[in-house]
């Protein structure tokens, strides 16, 4: 979940106390972009779907699809849980960002060890 923010402090004055990297989604250039060891990903929600699958691109956000109803951020809490096996991380490596209760969200995942096929291919396009 997102850290807290000190009331006193505006976004950019807690981006530059905690070493954050602002990654707002309609500056970011793809769905997806890397802080550090960090990948940064911006998502297009389906809850309700038939299965759990990770889709293609639509602009700046990946489409991804849950089974899970959106009932009190329950499918973006499924999500995280399904997603963490598809980077191989924990649960407690992926951070939302935003859009716990909304279709668009962003992801903040720790050191992923896996990758879905779609960032797969544009990360070895990009080496």
């Amino acid at each position: 979940m997102a850290k807290k923010r000190k009331s006193w402090m505006n976004a950019e004055e807690l981006a530059q106390e905690e070493n954050i990297v602002s990654f707002h989604p309609r500056d970011m250039k793809s769905f997806y972009a890397w802080d550090g060891d960090i990948l940064v990903l911006n998502i297009l929600g389906t809850p309700s779907a038939k299965k759990d699958i990770i889709g293609k691109p639509k602009g700046n956000q990946l489409k991804i699809s849950v089974t899970a109803n959106p009932v009190g951020g329950r499918a973006t809490d499924y999500m995280v849980k399904w997603l963490s096996k598809e980077f191989g991380v924990n649960k407690s490596d992926i951070e939302v960002v935003f859009g716990r209760m909304n279709v668009n969200k962003q992801l903040r995942i720790k050191a992923p060890t896996k990758f879905p096929r779609v960032i797969a291919k544009l990360e070895e396009k990009s080496k």
